[in-house]
């Protein structure tokens, strides 16, 4: 809650800001002035009343205005950027008569947009294939092929189409198992269960093993499982799986549950002769891994701020916001995520899925 009230103040700011900007863009009477600006911050409030009240209203409509009000959330930012960008330009005297509110200067301001959110959206839809060799110095009969994703957000935004393209995309790498490391819904799961999500997860040809992320408590789903139930993922809430009598894999509780289990607690008890994976959605306090002899652990989360500047901001609240990590004997991956939350827009950021090769290290 803390960070509820400035986050909302810094947009309100920017709405404002990019209002007024918008209005004064070009030279237009004052009467369309007035009506632009005006219908901006109208749109401010439409899209924050339903962000709120998104589970109260008919799916239908929340298929429709979910994703548009937090694409616009993506366009807000890039318009202050762009406007602060032309007023910190417009204190250099050979640029100012440039500058002036002028319809070429309108023109500019939109082809820039345009070409931003056409790349934002190639880039989102390219999945990014994230080869990794994992040795670990403890044996294995063979190598496993995992892939590991993370993110993905169905929902409102992400559903039957982009979801079977992402099973075909993984059931091609012909895996020996697949990690999840969280946020599998987005918040909501009405429109997972209307769409039969269920039955493309069900389509993916290894064995599933899930940790809950932050969005699954945001939705309620950590508590009634109403959509993992329909599936054949085996979710670890910190719980503890033997895969093929070969290694450990553990799922632990988001950190959403503040009364969730320590690592130490998860570990007692396990041959550490065998590896041990660890799902955790929020790559937190990474050293905990590493004090209790974790082999690989897979986290998500970040998305590495999906947009830039965004993914600055991450890169400096992580020890890793993203990639390969190593401290001691212990090796991490942070998944940027498959899917998205908010707009399918990529700047400077990826889409992404890990094909992990789990093998002995060489004598």
């Amino acid at each position: 809650m803390n960070i509820i009230i400035p986050a909302l103040l810094l947009m309100l700011t920017g709405v404002v800001y990019s209002g007024w900007r918008l209005a004064t863009l070009a030279p237009l009477p004052p009467l369309w002035r007035w009506i632009i600006g005006l219908g901006w911050g109208v749109i401010f409030v439409v899209v924050m009343l339903c962000f709120i009240m998104r589970t109260q209203i008919p799916v239908a409509v929340s298929r429709i205005l979910n994703p548009l009000g937090l694409s616009w959330m993506v366009y807000l930012l890039y318009l202050v950027m762009i406007f602060l960008a032309i007023d910190l330009l417009r204190l250099i005297p050979l640029l100012r008569p440039w500058l002036q509110p002028s319809w070429p200067l309108a023109g500019l301001v939109l082809g820039v947009l345009i070409a931003i959110f056409s790349w934002g959206s190639y880039t989102y839809h390219q999945k990014v294939r994230v080869p990794l060799d994992i040795q670990v110095e403890k044996p294995l009969e063979k190598p496993l092929k995992i892939i590991g994703i993370s993110d993905l957000h169905l929902g409102y935004t992400i559903g039957r189409e982009e979801l079977s393209r992402w099973v075909q995309l993984i059931n091609a790498e012909r895996p020996d198992l697949i990690l999840i490391a969280g946020d599998l819904v987005d918040g909501d799961v009405r429109p997972v269960l209307e769409d039969r999500l269920a039955e493309l997860v069900n389509q993916l040809e290894a064995p599933i093993y899930a940790c809950l992320g932050n969005h699954e408590y945001l939705g309620g789903e950590a508590r009634e499982k109403n959509f993992i139930r329909q599936t054949k993922i085996q979710l670890l809430q910190d719980s503890v799986a033997t895969f093929e009598d070969k290694l450990y894999i553990i799922g632990r509780d988001d950190a959403t549950n503040r009364r969730r289990r320590s690592l130490r607690e998860l570990t007692a008890g396990l041959d550490r002769t065998r590896p041990i994976l660890l799902l955790d959605h929020q790559p937190r306090h990474l050293e905990e891994a590493e004090q209790a002899g974790i082999d690989l652990q897979l986290s998500g989360h970040t998305h590495r701020g999906q947009v830039f500047p965004l993914n600055l901001v991450v890169d400096q609240l992580f020890e890793r916001a993203h990639g390969y990590h190593r401290r001691g004997a212990t090796q991490y991956y942070v998944s940027s995520g498959i899917g998205i939350w908010g707009g399918k827009y990529r700047i400077g950021t990826q889409s992404e899925y890990a094909v992990i090769s789990l093998r002995p290290q060489a004598n």
